[in-house]
């Protein structure tokens, strides 16, 4: 049992306490009290005037069957102990008077409204062994003091235990119906969770292997530098010798180690590693590509030198975004542009990356690639949080969609 489950048995709360309609939460209060206020004066006159029974008696039987009926809004088996046995000793009070046989024995009609809504609390709360237990001890009840029936009143003495029965098993369809529903629920938000994360660490994978090609190359022209600097300058000493070998021993231990840790993020399927990454100048390509195929793209080129990993990630972004206008405003009139903020002392020199679409002259049904994760954006932050830069997405006015990414100029800025 877990400890939310142990806190729930320890302070049970009342049925449908966790609904977040009001006039759910507070119905089986009203359906209680109703009972409680109508079953109560109504068992005292019927027990007392039809069947004879002692006003006091009947009175206390009135209390014992019908007050509980409230307990059982957040104590339903309890108050199915309380109700029970003052159900069992009304049928042997009434076996000291001579009531008439048109009656019903051993329990009269209001004893069986009030069991009736008792078995359908039991039925919305316990488990189905105890379910059965409470049903089976109606049915022995029934049955044994059924022995003793001053009347023959033939199928109509074993009322209660039908209509208990019933009673219970529509509560406890209602409450795995209800159950099952909550762990659907509940299954769904683990699932687009799970499929939220899945698609985060696919998208780092992705972007660690992007990055590798980059920092390789650099790391390879460090260690061919180190390694052909005594060909190259004359006169080296023994000491800076012994620099540039170690140099290019730790560029080059530093390069594997990076090729095994990137091992356990490759995979058979992935294709085109090897190729060289994009970058800023081959944006312009990507947007012609566009336009060529899927309607009207505006570019605004940038003339500047750009670190390769923000060059990388600034084609990513425009890359992503292109797609999404394709998949959800297809022939939507698109604006990408690129340029650089002025420098400050507070934040240095950005690239600012901007992709703006307008509405699709049509609107579409639904996505035109039905396949796709549905979460683009996550890639793309995942970028800018990498470069330490700003990302803003969100719809427009008009019905367009504008993407707008900051990425830093300076090595120094970098995450």
């Amino acid at each position: 049992m877990t400890p939310a489950q142990s806190a729930r048995r320890e302070h049970p709360r009342a049925l449908f306490a966790e609904n977040s309609r009001a006039w759910v939460r507070l119905l089986p209060w009203g359906v209680a009290f109703v009972l409680c206020v109508a079953l109560l004066p109504t068992t005292i006159v019927v027990l007392g005037n039809d069947y004879g029974l002692n006003g006091g008696v009947a009175a206390g039987l009135a209390v014992a069957q019908a007050a509980p009926l409230l307990l059982a809004v957040v104590r339903p088996l309890q108050a199915w102990y309380v109700v029970f046995a003052a159900d069992v000793a009304g049928a042997v009070a009434l076996l000291a008077v001579d009531f008439p046989e048109r009656l019903l024995w051993p329990f009269p009609p209001m004893g069986i409204v009030g069991y009736v809504g008792l078995c359908l609390a039991l039925g919305l709360r316990e488990r189905r062994r105890t379910l059965l237990l409470v049903w089976l001890a109606t049915a022995v009840a029934n049955v044994t003091l059924d022995f003793f029936a001053p009347h023959d009143d033939g199928a109509r003495g074993l009322l209660l235990t039908i209509l208990g029965g019933v009673a219970l098993l529509l509560g406890g369809v209602l409450k795995e119906r209800s159950e099952a529903q909550r762990r659907l629920a509940e299954q769904e938000t683990i699932s687009e969770a799970e499929r939220g994360r899945r698609t985060l660490l696919e998208e780092r994978a992705r972007i660690a292997r992007e990055l590798h090609d980059v920092v390789a190359h650099h790391m390879s022209v460090i260690t061919v530098q180190a390694n052909s600097a005594e060909y190259r300058i004359e006169r080296l000493s023994p000491v800076v010798r012994d620099e540039f070998t170690s140099i290019a021993a730790t560029a080059r231990e530093s390069l594997g180690e990076m090729r095994r840790l990137l091992g356990v993020l490759r995979n058979e399927e992935a294709q085109g590693e090897l190729a060289p990454q994009p970058g800023l100048a081959h944006i312009g390509q990507l947007v012609e590509a566009t336009a060529r195929v899927r309607g009207p793209v505006e570019f605004t080129p940038c003339d500047v030198d750009v670190p390769e990993a923000v060059g990388l990630s600034a084609y990513r972004i425009v890359q992503e975004a292109l797609s999404n206008v394709v998949r959800h405003a297809p022939g939507a009139r698109t604006q990408v542009s690129l340029s650089v903020s002025e420098h400050d002392d507070r934040q240095g020199a950005r690239l600012t990356v901007l992709v703006v679409n307008g509405p699709p002259p049509v609107r579409p049904d639904g996505p035109l690639e039905a396949s796709g994760t549905g979460h683009g954006l996550v890639g793309m932050r995942e970028r800018v949080r990498l470069v330490g830069g700003t990302l803003d997405v969100g719809p427009l006015a008009d019905g367009g969609f504008r993407v707008a990414a900051g990425l830093p100029l300076s090595d120094k800025d970098l995450m």
